[in-house]
């Protein structure tokens, strides 16, 4: 299971009538790495810190990427330190590796490449929609923080009795990361929203001379 190539799937391809901002999916990313680079034996988390393993190929260019890329020097990393550091461009470096594998993903409200898109491959679609559609809880959670809701037509009920299955996620190892992702992405809006202000407030300024 690749949690964060399929994120990029539903997030580029899936929902068509969504605008998702860059920096968000970022985020969801390189938080949907860690629950990858974790099934793989990659690393483990101790409380927030991420803990290194010996590194073995995931069989994944990005993951390898990633794996890599891991503090492997006490006291480690944080969870949201990694998001921020891990995440600087990675919506971008997944649509340029779908791209290059031949599934570019054909959403026009996330232009990021001028080239006309191709549709994702059929079968990557496929495992990504399942998963969306089914309102799998982990990849649900990582959309709903990147900004990407459920389709109003599938917005029933799961088998746990939750809307989406968000809270299906009781792991405390699950739990630990997406506080993360929560916490970072509220972060990123605070920092737009001042940008916002100072950059209105300089306007003002210009304004009255």
């Amino acid at each position: 299971m690749n949690t964060a190539r399929d994120l990029a799937i539903v997030a580029l391809d899936l929902a068509q009538d969504q605008r998702v901002e860059q920096g968000e999916l970022s985020l969801a990313l390189a938080a949907a790495e860690v629950f990858d680079l974790l099934d793989a034996g990659a690393l483990t988390l101790a409380e927030d810190r991420i803990t290194p393993n010996a590194q073995a190929p995931t069989g994944d260019r990005l993951l390898d990427e990633a794996a890599t890329a891991l503090v492997r020097q006490e006291p480690y990393e944080s969870v949201e330190d990694w998001l921020w550091r891990r995440g600087r461009g990675l919506s971008a470096a997944y649509v340029a590796d779908l791209e290059q594998a031949g599934t570019r993903p054909r959403g026009p409200r996330f232009s990021l490449r001028a080239a006309p898109a191709a549709p994702v491959d059929a079968a990557a679609r496929q495992r990504a929609e399942e998963r969306w559609t089914s309102h799998e809880p982990l990849l649900t959670a990582l959309g709903a923080a990147a900004g990407v809701g459920l389709d109003e037509r599938d917005d029933v009920e799961d088998a746990d009795g939750t809307e989406d299955g968000s809270e299906a996620l009781t792991d405390d190892t699950a739990a630990t990361v997406l506080a993360a992702l929560g916490n970072a992405v509220m972060e990123l809006e605070a920092v737009r929203q001042r940008r916002a202000i100072e950059d209105a407030a300089f306007d003002n300024v210009w304004r009255g001379f």
